[in-house]
């Protein structure tokens, strides 16, 4: 059997992300309590791991540590450790690339993800993405590196061979169809990066709408991980309006165990990716 059939799959549940509100669907968590209520449901369904977004008051996308340390007690309270806990970087049109830094840096999470076009800017430089880099692997803290496109992932693999990011456990998020017309996503989406994926580290995908379901299945099927959830899709495989999130997880749960993987818990995404 292929090592692909062996490797625990990591089932990562999207639950909100930085848009999304009630009118889109009335199960979009927004406060601490909501995302606490998600996050158990999506860990019954087989999600080992949640990728958290805040919002401020009025519903807007938020990297406020304190809401942070907030929602982060009330998700642990919930399920524990049976979570690994990923907060978001994502400037979402709100903050700039040092207040990301910085509230990384105040908050030292146990997993965060972190689109590298918007950290690799010129205030920063190559001096300050390897800073941040190598306090990441410091602090031990779980990174995902979100990558758009082949261009993003090459420039990964050129930081990566130049030393400028240090060796260490990292992962990589395929973003699937997010600059296409419409803002939609297809399998053939993922080929582009998988052949151009040179550099070993583990990946997940993401993909938007109702094409979710067969994106992640096909990402499970070549050795992937996968994130599903609110933040990029509401719509079942069957094109019908998901009830909640959980419902998300349960279809990529499904998906994985009929290829014969395993779906991976947190104590085993802890152990790979702690370092």
């Amino acid at each position: 059997m292929s090592h692909f059939y062996s490797d625990p799959l990591i089932i990562t549940t999207a639950p909100n992300g930085a848009y999304k509100q009630l009118s889109d669907h009335p199960q979009v968590p927004l406060t601490a309590e909501s995302l606490a209520r998600t996050a158990k449901q999506c860990l019954d369904a087989g999600a080992a791991m949640l990728h958290l977004h805040i919002r401020d008051e009025q519903g807007g996308h938020s990297l406020d540590v304190q809401g942070y340390r907030n929602a982060t007690a009330a998700v642990r309270a919930a399920v524990g450790k049976e979570m690994v806990l990923q907060i978001t970087s994502e400037a979402a049109k709100v903050y700039q690339a040092p207040a990301q830094i910085a509230m990384v840096q105040a908050l030292r999470p146990e997993a965060v993800s972190v689109g590298l076009r918007e950290f690799d800017q010129p205030e920063i430089g190559e001096k300050g993405l390897s800073d941040f880099f190598a306090g990441l692997v410091r602090e031990k803290v779980m990174t995902q590196v979100i990558v758009y496109d082949v261009k993003d992932l090459q420039r990964w693999q050129d930081l990566r061979q130049r030393g400028v990011v240090p060796d260490a456990p990292w992962s990589l998020l395929f973003v699937l169809g997010r600059y296409t017309a419409g803002q939609t996503s297809s399998p053939t989406d993922l080929v582009p990066f998988v052949h151009a994926h040179t550099t070993g580290e583990p990946w997940s995908v993401c993909a938007f709408g109702a094409t979710e379901h067969a994106c992640v299945t096909a990402a499970a099927a070549l050795g992937g991980h996968v994130r599903v959830g609110f933040e990029n899709n509401l719509f079942l495989k069957n094109g019908q309006l998901a009830p909640d999130n959980a419902a998300l997880v349960t279809q990529a749960a499904e998906a994985t165990r009929s290829l014969g993987r395993p779906v991976a818990t947190a104590a085993q995404i802890r152990e790979r990716f702690a370092a």
